[in-house]
């Protein structure tokens, strides 16, 4: 039930978004009890925390999949996992959007707590597999690069959903998309 539960709640999150998701709306989509979201996450801001969390394992299983598939050059692998989040951003807007965007989470959940983590785990990983040479980076260092390359396909992912390439990708040659966008702005040098 608490499954059939998370799965009516990403269903109403995507087709009515965050505003249009209650513990009765979940409830009446699962088909069961007024009462059953409540025995199983609490109040609202468990449900969406543990659809948060879900969310994340899901988002980090399809980083490191990306990463994975592209074998050991790390540049390769970081712009493969920049790939997967604006698809994961792309394929999943409504859930993305309650992932990085809501005040409804409760961070303190475990569940949650744990996999944000293994998410941010799997980013920095990356990162630290790039840095050049064969010293251990700074924690600044490290942190840096990681929040680069978050910002850089957040931000491209955000700008997608918000529908604001739309202008810059009709300017372009036939046949750009956002995704061949994407790949171009993968290949500029960071600053």
């Amino acid at each position: 039930l608490r499954d059939a539960l998370l799965a009516a709640a990403e269903r109403i999150l995507e087709r009515d978004g965050v505003g249009g998701l209650t513990l009765r709306a979940a409830a009446r989509e699962a088909g069961v009890s007024h009462a059953a979201p409540t025995h199983h996450f609490g109040d609202l801001s468990g449900l969406v925390s543990e659809l948060a969390a879900s969310g994340f394992r899901r988002f980090a299983a399809a980083l490191g999949a990306a990463a994975v598939a592209q074998g050991a050059a790390p540049d390769r692998r970081l712009d493969a996992m920049g790939r997967a989040y604006v698809a994961f951003a792309a394929a999943h807007p409504g859930l993305f959007t309650l992932m990085f965007r809501s005040e409804r989470l409760d961070p303190a959940r475990p569940a949650l707590k744990e996999a944000m983590d293994a998410a941010a785990a799997v980013l920095g990983g990356a990162v630290e597999a790039r840095q050049p040479g064969n010293e251990a980076p700074s924690t600044l260092t490290m942190a840096a690069g990681a929040v680069r390359a978050w910002a850089l396909v957040h931000g491209f992912a955000v700008l997608l959903l918000d529908r604001r390439l739309d202008h810059i990708v009709a300017q372009l040659p036939p046949g750009t998309t956002a995704t061949t966008l994407l790949d171009e702005v993968l290949k500029s040098p960071a600053g």
